[in-house]
């Protein structure tokens, strides 16, 4: 038989962050720093929600572009809660925030295009770029610069192909962010080069210095933003698979074609779920999420001071919940460092290559779990540097 598989999927690598938690998965005793899932339970207001549709049999499809009430409260949500401007009819509910993305790049892509991705970033973007036909171009963004974009960096790698910048922050992997003034400060760059930004905001209720401050907010860049969100992190619903996507009318038509003919809609379930997380939220001020955050914070500069200690070099996390660590002290790199981590002392954490090649020295560890298991995963990484001859 002749190879049907298509031969772009196939030089693809599969996600370096799945294989170490399926490593876990069958591993007694490990603990997992890998994987970025909010150790929090849904509260249990929400989940009535959705279990109340079952009770009453509404299990149907939706709409294609989901729930009415649900695209008013969400667009109600993000002028409030972010200054963002985006009316229910140019939203679209999607499987998760991942969705949104695969949407956005397929509805732009064509072949050679140029998609700019900031390196290290979400294991995602650059695969899905080229399953969409487009070109990833990283961006390598440095330790030194607490990995923020700057107008520089853009310049040297936009060409006449570059037709969008993926701007993923706050950052999954390194837990930056960009004010209000780094993003000020890369407009001109991006209507110079008229150049469409895909805004992966999924962290945005999770920063930990003021406020979060969205790019679709900036005058006159709502028209040439695709605005990228969800309730997985900061509502601690990633298995409910509820995520939204907004953008300029052009381009919410693709996307809406696409997921018309590939999805139909989010579940119905889900969607009740989330209308009670934000109509809640509304109530009370976001109080839960605002106490996850807390604790996310406080973890945070319990895992970097210990890291730190080590001599394993980060900077406080000051968004989602992830440290980037250099692991050039121990003499390995990332990859070497976790694999050895993981076999000899049963504590996964991710290697920094899996998020672009600027990542190679580094791991990344998730805090989205009980302080309990951080100590105990702080003792393992001790004794694993000591025996490497580490500080």
């Amino acid at each position: 038989m002749k190879n049907f598989v298509n031969p772009q999927v196939a030089a693809i690598p599969p996600s370096g962050i799945r294989k170490f938690f399926d490593i876990v998965q069958t591993m007694p005793g490990a603990i997992s720093l890998g994987v970025g899932e909010p150790d929090f339970i849904t509260p249990w207001n929400v989940c009535e929600g959705a279990i109340r549709s079952l009770h009453h049999g509404i299990t149907q499809y939706t709409g294609n572009r989901g729930l009415p009430e649900l695209r008013e409260l969400i667009s109600k949500y993000l002028m409030e809660r972010f200054n963002v401007n985006y009316p229910p009819e140019r939203i679209i509910i999607t499987v998760g925030a991942s969705e949104a993305i695969d949407l956005s790049l397929r509805a732009i892509c064509t072949p050679g295009d140029e998609i700019l991705v900031p390196e290290p970033s979400y294991v995602s973007y650059s695969p899905t770029v080229i399953l969409s036909g487009g070109t990833p171009v990283p961006v390598k963004c440095t330790a030194e610069n607490d990995f923020i974009l700057t107008p520089e960096m853009l310049e040297k790698c936009i060409t006449p192909r570059t037709k969008a910048l993926i701007l993923p922050y706050p950052n999954n992997p390194t837990g930056a962010i960009m004010t209000k003034e780094q993003l000020e400060a890369i407009v001109p760059v991006i209507v110079k080069h008229d150049i469409l930004v895909i805004s992966d905001e999924i962290y945005g209720e999770l920063t930990y210095e003021g406020k979060h401050f969205s790019f679709a907010s900036l005058p006159n860049m709502a028209e040439r933003t695709v605005y990228i969100s969800g309730f997985s992190k900061a509502f601690a619903m990633t298995g409910w698979r509820v995520g939204f996507v907004c953008a300029p009318e052009d381009i919410d038509n693709a996307m809406l074609k696409i997921h018309q003919y590939v999805i139909m809609c989010a579940p119905q379930i889900s969607q009740r779920a989330a209308i009670v997380a934000l109509k809640e939220g509304f109530e009370d001020g976001f109080s839960v999420v605002a106490d996850m955050r807390d604790e996310y914070e406080k973890r945070g500069r319990f895992l970097a001071n210990s890291l730190n200690a080590l001599g394993l070099s980060c900077f406080m996390p000051k968004g989602a919940f992830y440290i980037f660590a250099s692991v050039e002290s121990t003499g390995m790199d990332g990859e070497e460092f976790a694999n050895g981590l993981l076999q000899e002392h049963k504590v996964a954490v991710v290697p920094g290559g899996a998020f672009g090649s600027a990542g190679k020295n580094f791991i990344r560890c998730s805090y989205a779990t009980s302080m309990s298991q951080l100590k105990e995963a702080v003792n393992r990484i001790t004794t694993f540097v000591n025996s490497r001859g580490g500080k």
